[in-house]
């Protein structure tokens, strides 16, 4: 089975990050506590969706999570290097929910073309 996932998070004075999966139509949104970074939301976003797969033993579908967030993806996908260590630690954690995956993407796509975005009124 294929699932489709799109992932947004936002900083500023109201940070937030939630996922939206295309197939079912789940949302999932949730505040998250302010900071010096306001990328961190994009990056709780993703790790959420991931969280959230594996509770749903979803490990061996076709999987395909979108962001607006390009640094991200790179980051991620091991084609950036990581210079925060906040934002560091956190894919770091990641990255071996990542590999319980068998077959796992992670993709940018615009602004305008994410529905979580637009969920979290962003």
């Amino acid at each position: 089975m294929a699932i489709t996932i799109y992932v947004d998070g936002c900083g500023g004075s109201d940070p937030k990050y939630g996922f939206f999966v295309k197939e079912t139509g789940k949302s999932f949104v949730t505040k998250c506590a302010a900071g010096p970074n306001d990328k961190v939301p994009e990056y709780l976003a993703l790790k959420s969706a991931l969280e959230w797969l594996v509770s749903e033993s979803a490990q061996n579908n076709d999987i395909t999570i979108y962001t607006d967030f390009k640094t991200l993806v790179d980051q991620v996908n091991h084609e950036s290097a990581i210079n925060n260590d906040e934002l560091r630690n956190i894919v770091t954690e990641m990255w071996p929910i990542i590999q319980t995956f068998s077959s796992l993407e992670i993709r940018w796509i615009s602004r305008k073309e994410n529905p979580a975005g637009k969920m979290l009124g962003s």
